[in-house]
């Protein structure tokens, strides 16, 4: 169903004598959250501490199932459930070999909202819809917006290459322009210049991971939080593109290692050997030289760690001032 709020409303409110920025989107009345700001279903990274804190700030928590089995994911949510009384979703890699089951395990546990990424979530809808669950594909082009949109997606996130792990190469005016369900941008967006960019070109709401990453509540090891401060404009890389699996990470030895061997026509198992368990190394033993550090673009735009809530509340009266004075006022 179609929500009749045409644009985004930001609005200020006294609460104990502090002005706070409210805003309403299709997307913050689709989800019922108060901010339209998601967290990415980062694998390795998206876990219930990170889920549930960015849900209490008053954005949408994901917890990014991955490859991970269907007894680790409803764990995970049940204690995300303890944290949080506020919505939150899980991320489907649809390539999981677990897919079917954690489709499953997301209606047992009465999970609001699900995004999915790596295939289309066609033959699970009837079974999410029957249970009220929102679905929200992130797509890479305009050809898969319309498919999600005829299957009732309630809305997609537009990736772009800006973004880091695996991504898209949409532009999110041609996906707005295609469908006429909401569309959430990602991709290069880590403040409030960011999110105001993204309604201007008709976005509905903004889907970010990089910021998240270095927030206190994520779990990830210091090392890979400290390379993400550090990072300057020039120091993210594409790898995977000749074999088309295209992921964004930050350069390091690996890096590097594997951008030659592709320049030299290594095949795709080759390559692959270079990358395994590289994000564990990453993420959870700070292996910052051979790891997979994914980050988007946007790294050169993180300089500090905060909580998600201080986050949160920096994007909002970012988002705020770029716009003060617009017609998104009322």
């Amino acid at each position: 169903m179609k929500i009749e709020t045409k644009r985004p409303i930001i609005k200020k409110k006294k609460v104990s004598g502090e002005s706070i920025v409210k805003m309403k989107t299709e997307i913050t009345e689709l989800l019922g959250i108060e901010y339209p700001i998601i967290q990415g279903g980062m694998a390795w990274v998206a876990e219930y501490h990170l889920a549930a804190a960015v849900s209490e700030a008053g954005g949408l928590g994901i917890i990014g199932a991955a490859s991970a089995p269907p007894e680790w994911v409803r764990d995970q949510i049940q204690k995300a459930k303890k944290m949080t009384d506020k919505p939150f979703g899980v991320n489907i890699m649809l390539m999981s070999p677990y897919a079917d089951e954690i489709a499953k395990v997301i209606v047992e546990e009465k999970v609001k909202v699900v995004t999915t990424g790596a295939g289309s979530p066609e033959k699970y809808m009837q079974m999410w819809k029957e249970a009220d669950v929102k679905v929200i594909p992130v797509v890479a082009s305009v050809a898969l917006a319309k498919r999600m949109e005829r299957c009732h997606a309630d809305a997609v996130v537009a990736e772009g290459t800006e973004a880091g792990g695996h991504i898209g190469e949409a532009l999110v005016p041609q996906v707005v322009d295609a469908v006429k369900i909401p569309v959430i941008a990602a991709g290069g967006i880590a403040d409030g210049r960011g999110i105001a960019a993204a309604f201007m070109l008709g976005a509905k709401g903004v889907q970010m991971g990089t910021a998240f990453i270095v927030t206190e509540e994520c779990q990830v090891h210091e090392n890979y939080k400290n390379e993400i401060i550090r990072a300057r404009d020039i120091d993210s890389k594409v790898t995977g593109r000749s074999c088309g699996h295209p992921v964004r990470t930050l350069r390091n030895q690996m890096t590097k290692l594997y951008l030659q061997k592709e320049k030299e026509g290594a095949s795709f198992e080759e390559l692959e050997a270079l990358t395994l368990g590289g994000l564990k190394k990453a993420v959870v033993e700070g292996d910052v030289k051979n790891g997979s550090l994914m980050a988007g673009q946007s790294a050169g735009l993180v300089t500090e760690k905060m909580t998600c809530e201080m986050l949160i509340r920096k994007l909002v009266k970012g988002t705020e001032k770029q716009i003060r004075g617009s017609v998104f006022y009322e």
